[in-house]
Parts: C-alpha cells; structure tokens; sequence
C-alpha cells in the first residue's frame, strides 16, 4: 500500500523522480517483484488470519526494526537516522508518520484476518483520488479537470458501495485516507525509503514491544496455540516488509514515473482478485459497478498524471 501516494498496503514510502531514466529490464523486475510482493502478503496475512491483528502488528514491528537497523548498519547509513531523530520538529514529522503507518497496518491486517480484503483492495484504489484531495485541501493545489472527474468518479462509488453494502465502506475510507496523509507527511521527511520505514520503526518499537510482551503472558499467548509453521511465519514479518522496499528503492533509481506509476495498482488489482476469486468473498452487481467507477476515475487519474509530467512520485511500500 499495502500508493500519487502509490500504495501497497503495508510500509514506507519512497520518492521516484521523472529525470529521464531509461527503463532496464532489471528496473522493470525488481519493480513488478515488489508490487507482486506487496500484493500477495495478502496470502501472507491470511494464513496468520487465527491471530490477533495487533498482535500480528507487534512482531511485524519488533522484527522490522532488527532487520532494518541491520540492513542501515550495513549501509553506514544509521548516523542519517539517528540525526533525524534527534531533530525536534523532524522527529514529531516522523512520530506523526508513525502513527499513520502503524495505523494503516493494522487496518489492512485486522481487514485481511476478518474476511474484508475487497475493501482493502478498494481503500487503495482510491487512496491516489485522496491523494489529490488532500493536496488542494492542504496544500492549496489547483484541481485540473481530469483531477475533478476522477474525484467525483470516487465519490459516486463511494456512494454506491455505500447503498451495495449497507454502510459506508468505512475500511477502505479509513485505509485510503491514512495512506493519503501518509504521504502528505513523508514528502516533509528528507530521508531515503529504508532510513524512512527505520526511524518511523523506531518510533513505534516501545509500545510494540510491550504489546508483544504482554502478549506472550496472556494465557491466550500467540505463541502457545501455534503451529512450528505459524511461528516461523510470524517471525518472517520483519523481512517481508523488507524485501519489498528494497526492491521497489532499486527500481526508483532505474525506471521513470510513467513505467513505476501504473504498477502501483498491481496491488488493489490482486486483493480484489484475491477477495472475490480465491477467499469468495460477495462481489454483487450493485458492488461491481462501485469497483467500475472508481476504476474510471483511476483512468482518468493516470492520464492526467501523464499529461502534466509530475516530477516525483510517492509509493507504497509493504
């Protein structure tokens, strides 16, 4: 998200720049591997789905963390991000990017583990719509015309959907809107993906590691009921929020936008094939022609984007 803030359901974000760059087909690899990546931990999160969501988010912290500030050391690239946290008003940037990130994982993981991944999928098809919301609410940006069509393509789904289930689709407008601030927030962080997603682990580490404590003490402890698979899985969390990142920071510095924008949506495309053809999950008419307009406002989205040559892009990383 795993996002415009290219999404994935799932990690930091990085920043690509339209400077030219000729496409190599390693680019085009590593780029397709991790938005593959990105959208099967959806598989990934499924097979945990008799866990706790928060839980889950723990160990995904604690184990990041270890593996990120290795993978920095490695790198001798911690002093950036430990220069960054001692910097008071970067620091509450990254806090507050923190918050969201965490806030997003546990959306899209609780949302995965309790039979919603359609709504997963639909929160970040619209998140890029947001996205540019956001940016005229905030930022005062001016709103083009393709940018208003896709907007009010978004809303009318949002409002059908509402009717096709119901309610509103508080998941995805609660997954789309975090991942929108998200991004608003790291294009205020001068940091690169894997010192990002490091300091914004950090951050969340001391309440992470007491929630995994306290886990381990309950006597419904993860750990307890698990399977030898289940643990190893649990404990892998860490480098499969990773690896996509690190694929996907090769790949910014190989391929221009107009090849790394449209895979984003590889992501929502496979949860949604994922929710309706693998999980079954109710795919009505009425819900079908919801997906249908958002799909073409997203449509109207990128052939904007390609008309007014942006010069950076934000991405979800998982």
């Amino acid at each position: 998200m795993n996002g415009a803030s290219q999404h994935d359901p799932n990690g930091g974000v990085a920043s690509g720049r339209d400077n030219g760059t000729t496409p190599t087909n390693g680019g085009v690899a590593s780029g397709l591997g991790a938005y593959l990546l990105w959208g099967v931990l959806t598989i990934y999160w499924k097979l945990l789905d008799d866990f706790d969501a928060f839980d889950l988010i723990g160990w995904r912290i604690v184990t990041a963390v270890t593996l990120l500030l290795v993978l920095v050391a490695a790198q001798r690239r911690l002093r950036f991000v430990t220069a960054a946290l001692r910097d008071g008003k970067l620091l509450v940037r990254i806090a507050a990017a923190a918050v969201l990130l965490v806030t997003n994982w546990t959306l899209y993981v609780w949302a995965v583990v309790n039979e919603h991944v359609i709504e997963t999928a639909l929160g970040y098809f619209i998140a890029p719509l947001f996205t540019s919301l956001i940016g005229v609410a905030v930022l005062g940006e001016p709103l083009r015309r393709l940018q208003k069509i896709a907007l009010g393509f978004a809303f009318a789904s949002v409002a059908v959907l509402t009717v096709a289930y119901g309610r509103p689709p508080l998941i995805a407008l609660a997954i789309a809107t975090s991942w929108a601030v998200y991004g608003l927030l790291k294009k205020q962080i001068s940091l690169r993906p894997v010192e990002s997603l490091t300091a914004e682990t950090i951050v969340l580490t001391p309440p992470a590691v007491a929630l995994v404590a306290w886990s381990l003490t309950r006597s419904d402890a993860m750990f307890g009921g698990a399977s030898s698979g289940e643990v190893v899985l649990i404990l892998l969390t860490g480098l499969i929020t990773a690896v996509p990142l690190l694929l996907f920071a090769h790949s910014a510095l190989r391929l221009p936008l107009t090849v790394i924008g449209p895979m984003q949506y590889l992501v929502p495309v496979i949860n949604f094939l994922l929710g309706w053809l693998a999980y079954e999950e109710s795919m009505s008419t009425a819900r079908f022609v919801g997906f249908l307009l958002v799909w073409v406002g997203l449509v109207c989205s990128l052939v904007d984007t390609w008309r007014s040559k942006p010069r950076t892009i934000d991405v979800a990383v998982g």
